[in-house]
């Protein structure tokens, strides 16, 4: 299986997993357990092996001091790989409170490694006092619902390439919506319509949405946070679903207080 290009724009600096194991943990307190950002990682290695994922790739990085930890996982499953993506998964952890080890499930376009996540998978628990007793549970019950993701995006993607543009005002109007939806900023919006009206790939040159996705996609590399990327590309799927007719599915919320 052809591995993606892992970037991660954290505003911080890329590392190994051996370096990764050498990031002391802050002491808890009575209300607050942080765990390690290698305890983490291995917790999610474990889910996948035990729902028979492979890990083909993976990235990890470090921002504030250590503080923050952001890393990617690009993973197949025998006998489900598709011709032109991957399945990636986001993972997050803080050192200083300022958000939740959480999890995200995405794809990568294998033609450019574009990175969109998914709303349908996502779990994210807070360093309360019981997450060593509720981070296992939560981690299998997110990643058990991944072969579902899969089939769900793969169906997503094609509904993209088969959904075609009669009109550009269609693209106009798509393109305005995604800056009052928050899928996209306005500074962006130059970037998404240059790579729209020339495609720097042959792959995407048909006048359809699954052009447009990678547009999208293409202008969001430069995004220097990967919650920031998780939620505008969760916001561009709700409008492009919406756009080619899919019906909209509840998002599988796991998370915890």
């Amino acid at each position: 299986m052809r591995q993606v290009k892992l970037c991660l724009h954290t505003g911080g600096s890329e590392v190994s997993y051996s370096e990764l194991l050498k990031v002391a943990t802050p002491a808890p307190t009575e209300s607050w357990t942080p765990i390690p950002h290698h305890d983490l990682v291995e917790r999610t290695r474990v889910g996948l092996a035990n729902a028979n994922l492979e890990v083909v790739n993976e990235a990890h990085a470090l921002a504030k001091g250590g503080d923050r930890y952001f890393g990617l996982f690009q993973v197949r499953r025998p006998g489900m790989e598709a011709t032109d993506h991957s399945l990636v998964l986001g993972l997050r952890n803080s050192h200083d409170k300022v958000f939740p080890a959480g999890l995200v499930a995405g794809s990568a376009v294998f033609v450019c490694d574009n990175l969109a996540f998914s709303g349908e998978v996502r779990l994210a628990r807070k360093h309360t006092v019981n997450i060593y007793r509720d981070l296992p549970g939560k981690i299998t019950l997110g990643i058990g619902k991944l072969g579902q993701l899969w089939v769900s995006q793969a169906k997503r993607f094609e509904a993209y390439k088969e959904k075609s543009f009669n009109d550009v005002r269609d693209v106009h109007d798509l393109l305005i919506r995604a800056i009052d939806s928050e899928a996209c900023t306005v500074t962006q919006i130059k970037h998404v319509m240059d790579e729209y009206r020339n495609p720097t790939h042959e792959e995407f040159k048909a006048n359809n949405v699954w052009r447009l996705f990678n547009a999208f996609t293409e202008a969001a590399k430069a995004t220097q946070n990967l919650q920031t990327l998780s939620q505008r590309t969760v916001k561009l799927h709700a409008l492009l679903d919406g756009y080619c007719g899919i019906l909209e599915k509840d998002v599988i919320d796991i998370a915890a207080n």
